[in-house]
């Protein structure tokens, strides 16, 4: 789960980084079936028509001249919070910023190998 973390604050620090004044928040919320974190920045933001694409490794939704990167982050993202028996999602506009969250089961999720 540290990757998870990583990997996120990581895009919000380098997505945030050109704004006069970078935000990134950092929160959760907790109902009866999971826990739900969430990463908050206000910086360049992504088209929410390309959401789909955001999760798939090497899709990019800005230029890596712009922002480096290998494309394989969020991919990771998903990936280590599907095993974890949860999910992934975000929320954007271009140039507002973006919220991302992911979601556990608050029981932990015993998969057999």
């Amino acid at each position: 789960m540290g990757q998870v973390w990583v990997n996120l604050l990581s895009n919000a620090v380098k997505f945030s980084a050109n704004r006069e004044h970078p935000l990134i928040e950092i929160n959760a919320i907790t109902d009866d079936k999971e826990n739900i974190y969430f990463v908050r920045d206000n910086g360049a933001g992504f088209d929410p028509r390309y959401q789909n694409k955001l999760f798939e490794v090497f899709q990019r939704l800005h230029d890596a001249s712009e922002f480096p990167g290998t494309g394989v982050g969020l991919a990771l993202v998903q990936r280590i919070v599907a095993r974890h028996g949860g999910r992934v999602w975000a929320v954007s506009e271009p140039d507002s910023g973006a919220t991302f969250y992911f979601a556990l089961p608050r029981e932990p999720v015993h998969e057999e190998l």
